[in-house]
């Protein structure tokens, strides 16, 4: 588990140096991907109607609920990698 849980914070750091911004859609997956793998099932309220990126990102995470964080972390490392080769 320290060996994913390293591999998932390199990848965090890796995505930062894309030299090209990802489609919306995948920029929303790594974004899930990420709030599950870091702090599980997303939760606090929904953000309000009119706050779309909020909301869209909410929406997302909420997706994944039920998928257990180490799934969720190495889900996410796979899509940096792929990203960034």
């Amino acid at each position: 588990m320290a060996d994913l849980k390293a591999a998932f914070e390199q990848a965090s750091e890796a995505i930062k140096g894309l030299k090209e911004r990802p489609d919306n859609d995948t920029l929303l997956r790594l974004y899930a991907l990420y709030k599950q793998g870091s702090e599980g099932d997303v939760s606090g309220p929904k953000p309000g109607f009119f706050d779309f990126v909020a909301t869209a990102k909410y929406e997302a995470w909420g997706k994944l609920k039920g998928t257990a964080q180490d799934q969720a972390m190495q889900k996410y490392i796979d899509l940096v990698k792929k990203l960034t080769a």
